[in-house]
């Protein structure tokens, strides 16, 4: 009997993947690791959970064992996979080996915490995934006043939707301002503006340094958090998360003498430094990037589906656009830009539609926001021709 394909993970890529798979093949043996229950519900909403006052079982889109039987996998939930070997092609889980005729990495990333003193650093919070969600899920709800370390993607999509549920929310940022990595000062500037006159507090060019535990007033009848900053800025809280980045989990990989950079190296047909071992998703790093976003895994997962059926596939990326889920004020992020861009900037009543051009004139990205954030597929067009 010929091994099967197993994956490790049973996030969003690696359920991306089985679907592509058996769009054209029922029969192939699939078998899934997961260290959790292996539900699949969808990433993003986990942003507005708040705001819309969701509990982590209103996010499963399909039980893991619904999962299991509609796409005919044999899942292992809540098996944690110890060990890799990819010369006998085998691996090691719960003290069992399991064979392999290829193997793929979606083991995703885990939620970066920054090194922080206090006796309350262990209470920090993270939210990149529904288990997560899940094991925090009283403490979220019950918390009136919520610090957020990070004002990046996530960190401001978590900050708005917290704000929008009715919480007091600080967010201490390292850059001198929100979304550093993702849209230019112009836009960042006009979103930072809505967010302070919401009551919302930001402290820019800072980073928190301890978090200590103490006893909150008798009326309020629970523990609160003292949050101390570099600049010495001190907080009283009830709970603190951390949206500082994500690392790839690649530790797994790394034991099994694979090639590890930021991410697990793989090529453009997602193939790994290891023979017939595969990565994708927010463990993969592809042309020396991970892109933890919606597009690049869709497109991986197609690619690589092609590739263990034994078909001719490579990986090419077109221009690719981020919608930036901050309700009160849209923005939509497309192309590539950097610090050497030029920019075309206009300001009107709608928004703001800013176009990026490199040093031959040629538009390689956009920034829209608000009601101009209608115009993205028209600019993304644009971007793609040139």
């Amino acid at each position: 009997m010929t091994a099967p394909i197993v994956i490790i993970g049973s996030g969003f890529a690696a359920y991306q993947l089985i679907k592509n798979i058996r769009r054209q093949d029922v029969s192939l043996p699939i078998q899934v690791f997961t260290a959790d229950e292996g539900d699949e519900y969808n990433k993003p909403d986990l942003s507005h959970v708040f705001s819309k006052q969701q509990d982590a079982n209103a996010l499963i889109t399909l039980s893991a064992a619904d999962f299991a039987v509609q796409y005919q996998v044999e899942l292992f939930a809540n098996t944690r996979v110890e060990q890799v070997d990819t010369k006998t092609q085998s691996l090691l889980a719960n003290g069992q080996s399991y064979q392999y005729s290829k193997l793929v990495f979606a083991t995703g990333a885990t939620a970066f915490v920054p090194p922080i003193k206090g006796d309350a650093a262990v209470d920090i919070v993270t939210l990149n995934s529904l288990s997560e969600y899940r094991a925090s899920q009283k403490k979220l709800t019950t918390a009136n006043r919520i610090l957020i370390m990070g004002g990046g993607l996530i960190g401001a999509e978590l900050a708005m939707d917290l704000q929008t549920s009715g919480k007091k929310v600080i967010v201490v940022e390292p850059n001198s301002r929100l979304l550093a990595n993702v849209a230019p000062d112009f836009v960042a500037l006009k979103l930072e503006q809505p967010l302070r006159d919401g009551g919302m507090t930001l402290e820019l060019n800072d980073y928190v340094t301890t978090i200590e535990q103490i006893n909150a007033k008798a009326e309020e009848g629970k523990q609160a958090m003292l949050v101390t900053t570099k600049a010495g800025k001190v907080f009283t809280v009830d709970c603190v998360i951390s949206a500082a980045g994500l690392r790839p989990n690649t530790d797994l990989a790394q034991q099994a003498g694979i090639k590890v950079n930021r991410g697990i190296v793989v090529d453009e047909k997602l193939q790994s430094s290891a023979n017939n071992v595969y990565a994708l998703g927010d463990c993969a790093e592809i042309n020396g990037k991970v892109m933890a976003y919606l597009q690049p895994i869709i497109l991986s997962a197609n690619a690589l589906a092609k590739q263990l059926l034994g078909q001719a596939s490579q990986l090419t990326f077109p221009a690719m656009m981020v919608k930036v889920k901050t309700p009160s004020y849209p923005i939509q992020v497309g192309g590539r830009f950097n610090t050497d861009s030029s920019w075309k900037v206009g300001f009107d009543k709608q928004g703001v539609t800013a176009e990026a051009y490199d040093d031959q004139n040629n538009m390689t990205g956009f920034v829209v926001t608000n009601e101009n954030a209608k115009q993205a597929f028209s600019l993304l067009r644009k971007v793609s021709a040139t």
